[in-house]
């Protein structure tokens, strides 16, 4: 009761303020109705891969090629103003955004009907970059969508073994052969329903890695949650 008449006060005196626009927010996140309704949802889109799609289906991609994991979720796709926010918490420390972001995917995610899964694990960066930029973006993502569903946040089990370049700067043919490799899973995970959370899906071939070598040391399901997906 005390914590709410604090927070009660604060928003009084210093009410919160939406990240888009810079108006007042409302309610418990700083996004203001006007900026929220104006996100860029995903809507119709690959049961697999969640591709942007006309209509819901599988995409000739999965089709041709299942991938390792179960399917994806994406709340948005990658543009405005998603993407900004996106780079802003990677390169400039906003992590308020990964608040924002995070809450509005468990808020998402508790829509679906489908059984949450036993774990939550981030897509995990190499210790140099990590220690570069200070915090890992899917980390922080995670946070929030593990408290609102109640699902546990896993995140000293997986590593990479080896620093990859940044995926986002090489051409498509190339980020395949880039992240081969890069990941490690402990046994903690075997016989488990993991969900793979990650900031932006582009091409896909981080997340299909990871669960591929997920799926290699026994995890029975891998689920893929991202923020946004690149169309």
């Amino acid at each position: 009761m005390v914590h709410n008449c604090l927070k009660t006060i604060r928003n009084y005196l210093l009410p919160p303020i939406c990240v888009t626009c810079g108006q007042e927010a409302e309610g418990a996140l700083d996004l203001c109705q006007g900026c929220l309704s104006a996100m860029p949802y995903l809507g119709q889109a690959c049961r697999q891969c969640a591709l942007p799609l006309a209509e819901s289906g599988v995409c000739g991609s999965c089709l041709k090629v299942p991938p390792p994991f179960e399917q994806a979720f994406s709340l948005f796709r990658y543009t405005h103003p998603v993407d900004h926010l996106i780079q802003q918490l990677k390169f400039n420390r906003r992590l308020v955004n990964a608040r924002l972001l995070g809450a509005l995917m468990a808020e998402s995610l508790q829509q679906q009907e489908q059984r949450l899964p036993d774990l939550i694990v981030p897509v995990p960066l190499h210790r140099r970059r990590l220690q570069t930029r200070g915090y890992n973006q899917a980390v922080e993502l995670a946070r929030p969508v593990s408290k609102l569903l109640g699902v546990p946040l896993e995140f000293s089990c997986c590593h990479r073994t080896r620093e990859t370049a940044v995926q986002s700067d090489l051409p498509a043919k190339q980020r395949r052969s880039n992240i081969k490799g890069a990941f490690e899973v402990g046994g903690v995970l075997s016989g488990k329903h993991v969900a793979v959370i990650d900031d932006v899906m582009t091409t896909g071939n981080t997340v299909t890695e990871l669960a591929q070598v997920m799926r290699d040391s026994g995890v029975q399901k891998v689920d893929i949650w991202v923020c946004a997906r690149v169309p």
